[in-house]
């Protein structure tokens, strides 16, 4: 088949998670294109502008023990750092940065732009295009190649043959089938909406909540990505016929008010360290340590609590509009008044979305109730009676893959060469997504290159525990990392992420010369400070 361009690694999806599978792959030394629906919004925050959180913020520091992109981009465009959980062991300490939303996409797709090896393009991807292993012939794109059972049984009815489609051992049960070795397909390319054919020897789909993506705000409901921007439609019904499990899950986002309407007088100052901790091991002074902005602590009243209950039937989450399930530790401010019915207030945080910019993030109160419910809601807080909503809070329901449908590389058992990353896999979170990029990108560069995988371990990395609760435990709704997930998060700090990964990104490449001398030396520097602590001896002399 010929195709119109030739590419080593595909990655399909610009989110977190795509710039980080695309970056890797690309520094890995394999040629590589971005495909995104608009290049503007490349690693756009969809959400809140911040990185890291408790847990999350390790999972950012392993990205950039391994030689990824966020926590180096975050340390460039954040106006806010804060280390949390300080009042607990060093274990669980996890930096947090608030980011000028604005900044990041941008300096993240500077850093994009300026590597060798990488493409970026603005097209829709529609299909796969498909391969059985082992034999010569193409058997076409995704929607012709293969289907579940009854679409064959069907076409065999009609008096046509699906010779291309796997062979479905003989009782497999329907939730768990699995194409014989002989009849396995390999991803060869991707079709675009234009009609144009791209070959790839791997493809990374990192499509975030695009698939087949439906937001709910009150009564109201329509297809997107996430707000202004189309969904994944033709994508996600290839997808469907691949004959991998999925499911549907729900994430939501609150209002956006503007800071010119608010009276920050009725509220609580949250500032930044005065001595911010980066993100990355390479960052020796983050870009806004002079000039960071303060955060503000709001709290709901008793009319706040009031309008939600009198108004909760018209909440798509109540009202049977969404099935889907939703993140249950971000869960909407109607979720809280109707489970938490003794507790008479809430705290939010009115957290700046950039330095330039008026508008604020009101973090605690993500819902899909009607607008005017949410113009009620944002009124009846003390300090934001004369706010103004610049935009409104929504929930958005999408396809996912059951996670247990991949294997450790993030390759998916069934098509060969076919990497899923992100909340295409059932994860919440721009952290969670871009370690899983970040690790998808690897595995398929070094499939590429026939070099052994890299696989961790849930000893050495937060990333390997993720991976392995997904695959083997798989997910009913949106995963997040905690640090109560790891069994072994005494030894899985912040601080010695780079011991435990960095060797592991240098062997497949991704950590330059610089970056490993100065890393060989903090390691012989430990190693001193180490020998001349055991060979100090506190006398009582010292003591006094």
């Amino acid at each position: 088949m010929q195709f119109t361009e030739q590419y080593d690694v595909a990655v399909v999806g610009a989110g977190h998670a795509g710039c980080e599978a695309a970056m890797a792959a690309a520094r890995m030394g394999l040629r590589t294109a971005l495909f995104t629906l608009n290049v503007d919004l490349i690693a756009q925050m969809s959400c809140n502008p911040a990185v890291g959180g408790i847990a999350k913020g390790h999972l950012v520091r392993e990205i950039d023990a391994l030689g990824g992109l966020m926590g180096e981009v975050t340390d460039a465009v954040g106006i806010q750092f804060r280390l949390l959980n300080t009042s607990r062991g060093p274990a669980v300490w996890s930096p947090r940065a608030q980011c000028d939303k604005q900044a990041y996409r941008l300096k993240m797709r500077e850093v994009l732009e300026s590597q060798p090896n990488l493409k970026i393009k603005q097209a829709e991807v529609a299909d796969l295009i498909l391969q059985a292993s082992g034999e010569g012939s193409i058997v076409g794109h995704s929607s012709f190649a293969v289907g579940s059972l009854d679409d064959s049984a069907e076409l065999r009815s009609a008096g046509q043959t699906r010779a291309s489609a796997p062979t479905w051992p003989e009782g497999a049960p329907n939730d768990d089938r699995t194409p014989s070795t002989a009849h396995r397909l390999r991803v060869l390319g991707i079709k675009l909406r234009d009609g144009r054919t791209v070959g790839a020897d791997a493809v990374i789909i990192t499509t975030g909540t695009f698939l087949n993506g439906l937001i709910h705000c009150g009564e109201q409901q329509y297809p997107a990505g996430r707000s202004g921007e189309p969904a994944a439609v033709l994508l996600g019904e290839a997808l469907k016929k691949l004959g991998l499990r999925g499911c549907r899950l729900k994430t939501g986002t609150p209002p956006r008010l503007d800071g010119r309407s608010i009276d920050w007088s009725k509220f609580q100052e949250q500032p930044g360290d005065s001595d911010p901790t980066p993100f990355s091991f390479r960052t020796k002074r983050v870009a806004h340590h002079e000039s960071q902005v303060a955060c503000y602590v709001a709290w709901t009243s008793p009319e706040t609590h009031e309008l939600i209950r009198q108004n909760v039937h018209r909440s798509p989450m109540y009202s049977g509009q969404i099935k889907s399930i939703g993140p249950r530790y971000c869960p909407s401010i109607e979720d809280k008044i109707v489970k938490f019915p003794d507790k008479t207030t809430h705290q939010l945080f009115l957290e700046p979305e950039g330095k330039n910019t008026h508008e604020i993030y009101v973090n605690g109160m993500s819902t899909s109730l009607p607008i005017e419910v949410q113009m009620a809601m944002i009124h009846s807080i003390p300090g934001l009676e004369t706010a103004e909503m610049l935009r409104p809070g929504y929930a958005i329901e999408y396809d996912s893959i059951d996670p247990t449908e991949l294997e450790r590389t993030l390759e998916t058992k069934k098509l060969e060469r076919l990497f899923l990353a992100g909340q295409i896999n059932g994860t919440s979170g721009y952290e969670e997504a871009a370690c899983q990029g970040l690790m998808a990108g690897i595995n398929a560069a070094l499939k590429v290159k026939r070099e052994p995988p890299l696989i961790l371990d849930r000893t050495e990395a937060y990333t390997a525990i993720l991976i392995d609760d997904l695959i083997s435990k798989g997910t009913n709704e949106p995963y997040r990392m905690f640090t109560s997930r790891a069994e072994f998060r005494l030894h899985l700090r912040i601080d010695n992420a780079d011991r435990r990964l960095t060797p592991h990104g240098r062997r497949v490449g991704l950590i330059s010369d610089e970056a490993w001398t100065e890393y060989l030396a903090k390691q012989n520097r430990l190693e001193q400070m180490k020998g001349v602590l055991e060979k100090t001896r506190v006398t009582a002399e010292m003591v006094e």
